[in-house]
């Protein structure tokens, strides 16, 4: 069968957030969201020890990363960018090939839907990762190119999923301290 369907497990993933900056994230749809989602899975990898890796594009002009979620991720790698997709980043390439080779699935989240996400997307699959977007942990300046953009990232082989669907994925069932640990975060 093509494409079996498979569910993920913690020692397979990493969580990669995308350029979530200040003076970006003024500017994109639904932020407000974005940012909760990402800080949702930001506590899910803490919970299940899955490595987190951070980036920037271009701090210099566009700023840091925003203050709600900066906090959370003081001791994550977060290498600073010109590049859209962050896989043709030395730096982030470096991060990666630092990963343990059980890690073959990226939790993508950031932002912008149609640019970093997508090349980046792009990028990750040719890197040999399969790519799970955080849907509803991503956007973009305007509802159509967010739209566009993850149809596109559809179209190229990346599986989106809203945040809760990948939390309780990787959780697998309720009762257990990481389900436990989660659930304040999920009301």
């Amino acid at each position: 069968m093509i494409n079996e369907p498979r569910f993920i497990r913690p020692e397979q993933c990493c969580l990669y957030i995308v350029d979530p900056q200040e003076r970006l994230m003024s500017h994109i749809h639904g932020a407000e969201t974005v940012v909760k989602n990402i800080t949702l899975m930001i506590h899910l990898a803490r919970t299940l020890d899955i490595p987190i890796m951070a980036n920037t594009q271009y701090k210099k002009g566009i700023g840091p990363i925003v203050p709600e979620l900066a906090t959370l991720l003081e001791d994550v790698p977060c290498p600073d960018k010109t590049e859209f997709n962050g896989f043709a980043n030395p730096a982030v390439r470096q991060e990666f090939a630092s990963l343990s080779s059980l890690i073959d699935t990226v939790l993508l989240c950031g932002v912008e839907s149609h640019i970093c996400i997508y090349q980046t997307a792009v990028g990750g699959l040719q890197a040999g990762y399969n790519i799970r977007v955080v849907a509803d942990g991503i956007s973009a300046r305007t509802p159509e190119n967010d739209g566009c953009g993850k149809q596109r990232l559809s179209e190229v082989g990346a599986v989106l999923a809203p945040a809760e669907m990948i939390i309780y994925e990787l959780l697998q069932r309720a009762g257990t301290d990481e389900f436990k640990s989660m659930l304040p975060y999920l009301k």
